[in-house]
């Protein structure tokens, strides 16, 4: 019995696990004053890294247990794997659609990723109001994103709880905002809808179509 992958995980193949925090590409104020240096610090350095450290624990675990067979061992272990998997690969993704409004990547999407917003949402305008209001409703902690669907061709918006991947969903990520309190309470306090709003002024859409582009593929 293994565990299926998400998204770049195989986990099912590695017999020490070693997965790593990736490299911040930029630094922790890079995003004031919409996301303060204190949370940017908090989020990458502690939560982020408290995934990995619990991914790899929960995963050499596993991998002990898979070599004793204990299938029941096996069994627990999948909803550590899951949350901290998910927790890894969510924020690795976060924090390069994100960039500070300097490198003058945060204007909005062009090319076909804008041809397909206003096609599956008739507007950007309208395709906005709809992720930050599903986004800002979502009860408890979660994930607001924008996938792609690879079998029907086209983009969807959706929730995620917890740290739920977009995979379980069957779409590839493409723009995700981060709704756990950890992302946002130090400076917006109970105020989600502030938070969620403001962070449209510091999306990488540079590299959010890339990601569209190789999704498409």
């Amino acid at each position: 019995m293994r565990i299926l992958s998400q998204e770049a995980l195989v986990i099912a193949t590695q017999e020490k696990p070693n997965y790593q925090i990736p490299d911040l590409p930029y630094d922790f104020n890079a995003l004031e004053p919409v996301i303060s240096a204190e949370i940017m610090e908090l989020h990458y350095s502690k939560h982020h890294k408290g995934y990995v450290t619990n991914l790899n624990a929960a995963l050499e675990k596993y991998h002990e247990a898979e070599s004793k067979n204990e299938v029941a061992s096996m069994i627990a272990l999948q909803s550590a794997i899951k949350f901290n998997g998910g927790g890894h690969i969510n924020h690795s993704i976060f924090w390069t659609i994100l960039a500070p409004v300097s490198k003058g990547v945060n204007q909005g999407p062009s090319g076909e990723l804008a041809k397909m917003i206003h096609r599956d949402f008739s507007s950007f305008e309208g395709f906005k109001e709809k992720l930050t209001a599903l986004t800002i409703g979502i009860q408890g902690s979660g994930w607001g994103w924008l996938g792609y669907n690879k079998t029907l061709k086209r983009l969807e918006i959706t929730t995620c709880s917890n740290q739920d991947p977009l995979s379980t969903h069957a779409l590839v990520p493409i723009l995700g905002i981060d709704v756990w309190e950890h992302a946002y309470y130090l400076q917006y306090k109970n105020v989600r809808a502030e938070y969620v709003k403001a962070i449209w002024q510091v999306f990488n859409w540079k590299n959010i179509e890339e990601r569209f582009a190789k999704a498409c593929m």
